[in-house]
């Protein structure tokens, strides 16, 4: 068996025109476009590309983006000033402020600050509490891509057990509920997992979102098992790979997500899409 490949570009770039289509009969309308605040602090190198890439996709689509590039001096109370700014411009649909953030910044204080409604990234604890109880709004973008991803190939996610190995607050977690919402059996893994292959030689579905190369072996992958590889990880060549052994893992499984290509292009697509849905909700409210 060789793993058919799911192509993560093709899906989001037929998510992206769909979204401008969306955003061009809006503007047709009389309506206004959505407006997305992309927040970057410093000059990280890595974080400058995705800032772009999440750019470009705006300027792709027709939504409006408005960069705020702040120094890797600015302080917290400066940062939340800003964000309380955004919160209350009507015009501003979706905040996002890009990750890593400089150490004396609260990660997890910055979120809580953003609201809700203007949650594009879905990190808030009340959009993954929304997800918790099966009432979604706005959803952490790379898993909800996944599910997108998964759909696209019409794959059945109904009763397959599941395995997340990763639980991160932005994608672990999420993903999970994703999966559980999808109607899956599911099992999450972590450091303290005593067994690792043991749960993956029995999935149905892997979901793999470490950042850690080769902590998926390929011989573990259940024959026929759906692959989805989240993580990124650049090696010493500078070749680009994710967390499991993707040539051996292949040639067992039925589908298989690429790195790069695969997941990553999903989540700037869902964050185009977040945007638009921010609009759309706000409006409704209205």
């Amino acid at each position: 068996m060789t793993a058919q490949i799911i192509n993560g570009k093709a899906i989001a770039e037929d998510l992206l025109n769909s979204i401008k289509a969306k955003v061009t009969a809006r503007v047709h309308a009389g309506k206004r476009a959505p407006c997305l605040a992309v927040v970057l602090i410093g000059a990280d190198p890595a974080s400058a590309i995705y800032v772009r890439n999440k750019r470009l996709a705006c300027e792709k689509v027709g939504i409006k983006s408005i960069a705020y590039d702040l120094p890797t001096s600015t302080t917290q109370a400066e940062l939340f000033a800003l964000i309380d700014n955004l919160n209350a411009d009507s015009t501003t649909d979706g905040i996002l402020v890009q990750s890593p953030l400089p150490s004396h910044i609260d990660e997890d204080l910055l979120i809580e600050r953003i609201s809700p409604l203007k949650d594009v990234d879905g990190f808030h604890p009340y959009n993954i509490g929304k997800l918790a109880v099966r009432q979604p709004a706005l959803r952490s973008c790379t898993p909800f891509g996944v599910i997108k991803l998964l759909q696209a190939y019409n794959i059945e996610l109904m009763g397959l057990d599941a395995v997340i190995v990763g639980v991160s607050n932005h994608v672990g977690r999420p993903m999970a509920l994703e999966l559980l919402l999808a109607g899956c059996t599911i099992t999450s893994c972590h450091r303290h997992t005593k067994d690792l292959a043991g749960h993956i030689k029995k999935a149905d579905l892997l979901v793999s979102a470490v950042g850690k190369y080769g902590i998926i072996k390929g011989e573990w992958i259940k024959q026929g098992a759906i692959v989805v590889d989240i993580g990124i990880n650049r090696l010493a060549d500078g070749k680009i790979t994710g967390d499991v052994e993707f040539d051996i893992a292949k040639e067992r499984a039925a589908y298989i997500t690429p790195v790069p290509g695969g997941v990553g292009p999903m989540t700037v697509a869902t964050l185009m899409e977040n945007t638009l849905l921010a609009l759309e909700l706000s409006e409704r409210a209205d």
